[in-house]
């Protein structure tokens, strides 16, 4: 699933593309993936409206129009976007296309069809897409170690499941919490009530230098990011635990381990991440 580097990743690559152009026809092929309004009404009120910009907020894109009115979209598990000639070979998951003004294409693909579009009006409140109910962002000056402890401190449950819920923290997945919390030094099933202040602050600290960190990792050409159709994300060789286990660790050589936490895959370092509280 795009975590939050890879979705501001195709937010950089395709907001100084779209920006200024006019969606021209739409074509929905799959209705389910336009969860509200109905397919015909989506496509009816897009036709004409002209793209000013876009925003992420977690793990959410949007793509705003002159009107005011806006496209949200969630990518889940296997979404992408690819704004492509229009002779550009469409791929077999392709389920929406937005012809543009320059000729071009702007094509949602997605093999599994969890992904999901909302296209809300000028004021009209969002109780459709789940994004109202987003915790902090990572960038947030106000992410500091008192929130986290304030919003976390008292839960039982393993800090690797808290960095995972989008209500308290918007963004983060399974391979960038594992990041955190190894660069962070804390056990990822270590009870998130078991942290210490200084365990907290050093949290505070790495969880947006690392998604900045992976964010710089994986920049990507326009044309590299068509070429590869929008799955090289560059961050890969910069993982240090993530998709690691049984190799050594790269700080002190042991062997990296894997466990299950909440139903997720989980890689840490059984000495740099020592689980003194459980």
């Amino acid at each position: 699933m795009p975590e939050l580097p890879e979705v501001e990743t195709i937010k950089r690559v395709l907001e100084p593309q779209l920006k200024g152009l006019k969606i021209t026809n739409v074509t929905v092929n799959r209705p389910e993936v336009t969860a509200y309004p109905a397919a015909d009404e989506f496509c009816r009120l897009l036709i004409g409206q002209s793209v000013s910009g876009m925003m992420r907020r977690g793990k959410f894109l949007q793509i705003l129009l002159n009107s005011g009115d806006r496209i949200v979209l969630h990518l889940r598990m296997t979404g992408c976007l690819l704004f492509t000639p229009a002779d550009f070979l469409e791929e077999k998951h392709t389920h929406i296309v937005f012809e543009m003004s320059d000729g071009r294409q702007l094509r949602f693909l997605d093999m599994r069809r969890f992904g999901r579009f909302w296209l809300l009006q000028n004021g009209e409140e969002d109780t459709y897409s789940g994004i109202a109910k987003l915790g902090m962002e990572p960038f947030d000056k106000e992410l500091k170690a008192e929130y986290l402890k304030i919003h976390l401190g008292k839960r039982k449950k393993a800090i690797k499941e808290c960095l995972l819920d989008q209500s308290m923290i918007a963004g983060i997945g399974n391979i960038y919490a594992d990041e955190i919390l190894f660069t962070a030094r804390i056990h990822p099933a270590r009870p998130a009530g078991s942290l210490q202040s200084a365990e907290w602050e050093r949290l505070a600290q790495v969880i947006p230098e690392r998604l900045s960190y992976f964010i710089e990792k994986n920049q990507i050409t326009p044309e590299e990011y068509l070429e590869t159709k929008g799955q090289d994300y560059r961050n890969t060789p910069f993982l240090q635990v993530y998709g690691h286990a049984g190799k050594a660790c790269p700080v002190c050589g042991n062997l990296l381990c894997r466990m299950v936490i909440g139903g997720r895959s989980s890689v840490y370092c059984p000495e740099c991440q020592k689980n003194a509280a459980i």
